[in-house]
């Protein structure tokens, strides 16, 4: 049902691009965290094994955040140990406090996740704090989860766009991505959590965080796919060498504090674009397209994703 077509697509390299990228999946947590109806602790763990299984090896876990902020990952210090021993497999999970990195540590969570925004209005609706009170709070945050060795990400919000302040300007984004590096942060995740950038506005957020002395190896891009640009948005990001980019089995996933945010990047969409590139990543296509339709048999709804629907003539 799931085999892609033999000898499709078509791998065509093009000049500038890497060898290999690397996916950051985050199907399991973002995807998963804003679903209405509550999915079975056993359903997450077997959706991360059947990723793994596809051959993804950064697979975003769970969130540790107070269960009444999203009822659908309460279950973290459930789900963690069932998928801790998969072999090869990074499991980064989310924390928004100290609280949630004590919860983490104590299930040997090696690899831990913080979200900031780039915009006053998205830290209020999201955090109930400013920007800097937001970057204050994460400090000690990172700087214990440093000192036990942890690897930290700073995920960054509404890099591109903001539904109530709108256009987000580009120096306005770097000076919080640096306070994020200056903080510790291992890497960064630059979102489009609305799914409003073109390529133009990627090349120039990218380059202004070069001139900054933020590499571009400590960056990864975050897409959404509101406006059908996610892909084209990846392919910018890639020419300007990054290696990183997240993206969800399926196309799962929105911002519950986002109204306008639809899904996050189809992982078989990436997939499929980067094998008719020649980019190596690891990920078999069958196994993944399996996977997505098997959630979408457990959320009782096909999946967005082009690509799936292609390859098993989903409806």
């Amino acid at each position: 049902m799931s085999t892609p077509v033999p000898g499709l697509p078509m791998v065509v390299p093009a000049q500038g691009l890497p060898a290999r990228v690397r996916i950051h999946e985050v199907g399991a947590r973002d995807g998963l965290q804003n679903e209405k109806s509550t999915v079975p602790t056993e359903v997450k763990a077997e959706f991360v094994r059947r990723l793994a299984d596809a051959g993804l090896t950064t697979i975003e876990a769970t969130s540790f955040v107070h269960p009444k902020w999203v009822p659908q990952l309460a279950d973290a210090e459930q789900l963690f140990p069932l998928v801790a021993d998969l072999p090869g497999v990074h499991l980064p999970v989310l924390v928004p406090n100290e609280r949630g990195l004590d919860r983490a540590l104590a299930l040997g969570v090696r690899r831990i996740a913080v979200f900031a925004s780039a915009t006053e209005s998205f830290a209020k609706a999201n955090l109930n704090r400013t920007v800097e009170e937001a970057l204050a709070m994460f400090a000690p945050v990172v700087e214990k989860a440093r000192s036990q060795g942890l690897h930290v990400r700073g995920y960054l919000s509404m890099c591109f766009g903001d539904p109530w302040e709108g256009a987000v300007p580009v120096h306005q984004v770097v000076r919080v991505c640096k306070a994020l590096m200056d903080m510790g942060c291992d890497e960064l995740s630059l979102g489009d959590t609305i799914g409003v950038a073109t390529p133009g506005h990627v090349h120039s957020l990218l380059a202004g965080l070069n001139e900054e002395g933020v590499p571009t190896s400590a960056l990864g891009v975050h897409f959404h796919d509101t406006y059908g640009q996610a892909l084209a948005n990846t392919l910018a990001a890639l020419q300007h060498g990054v290696t990183t980019v997240d993206a969800s089995a399926g196309g799962l996933g929105g911002c519950p504090y986002a109204k306008s945010a639809t899904g996050n990047l189809a992982t078989e969409d990436l997939v499929w674009m980067l094998q008719g590139l020649g980019i190596d990543t690891g990920v078999d296509l069958g196994r993944l397209t399996a996977t997505s339709v098997w959630m979408a048999g457990q959320l009782g709804r096909p999946s967005p994703s082009r690509t799936v629907k292609a390859l098993s003539h989903q409806e």
